[in-house]
């Protein structure tokens, strides 16, 4: 089956061809820990969901944050099919481009497990609100300076544990919702 490879360390983007079997994502990454997004309609993306512990390059595809190797194959991870997206379109889609902000974010994550994309809760105004990690870089990526450095700090005392990281990036979140 026909299927798309996103490279960000060399910033290429290819045609592969995979068998869909049980395993095929998983042992494209060597990774039993996957991330999946339907980030372009009618396709499903996977990324290695410990691609930010080991230093892999951020990148975006259509806003999406990704980190390390992407595989795009058509349909759904339930009814997979031939990618009909074109890699010149997954290309108009891609920028390899992050501010300094998230370099140091993820230069400092590679010393964590954190998932980027595992939700947790925060109230807004008694209401819960499901946010990730990646929507705290995201909006701390706007903050003012100030506020990069008070979160770049702070990130940094927090990679004692996962627990720790977690509750911090919680903590982040909490406060950001609160400022909306």
């Amino acid at each position: 089956m026909k299927a798309i490879s996103i490279n960000p360390q060399t910033q290429s983007v290819e045609e592969v061809e995979i068998e869909m079997q049980a395993n095929t994502v998983y042992t494209f990454f060597s990774s039993i820990s996957i991330d999946e997004f339907e980030t372009i309609k009618e396709h499903t993306l996977y990324t290695d969901a410990n691609a930010s512990s080991q230093a892999k390059t951020p990148y975006f595809l259509g806003g999406q944050l990704l980190v390390g190797q992407a595989l795009i194959i058509g349909g759904s991870s339930f009814e997979p099919s031939e990618t009909s997206i074109s890699i010149e379109d997954v290309n108009s889609l891609l920028s390899y481009e992050t501010s300094d902000f998230y370099k140091a974010v993820f230069t400092q994550l590679a010393k964590s497990d954190i998932n980027l994309y595992r939700k947790f809760s925060v109230n807004k105004e008694n209401e819960k609100v499901e946010l990730n990690p990646e929507w705290v870089f995201e909006t701390f990526d706007i903050a003012d300076d100030k506020t990069k450095e008070y979160f770049l700090k702070e990130l940094s005392n927090s990679l004692g544990s996962l627990e720790e990281t977690n509750q911090f990036i919680q903590k982040m979140a909490q406060l950001a919702i609160n400022a909306i």
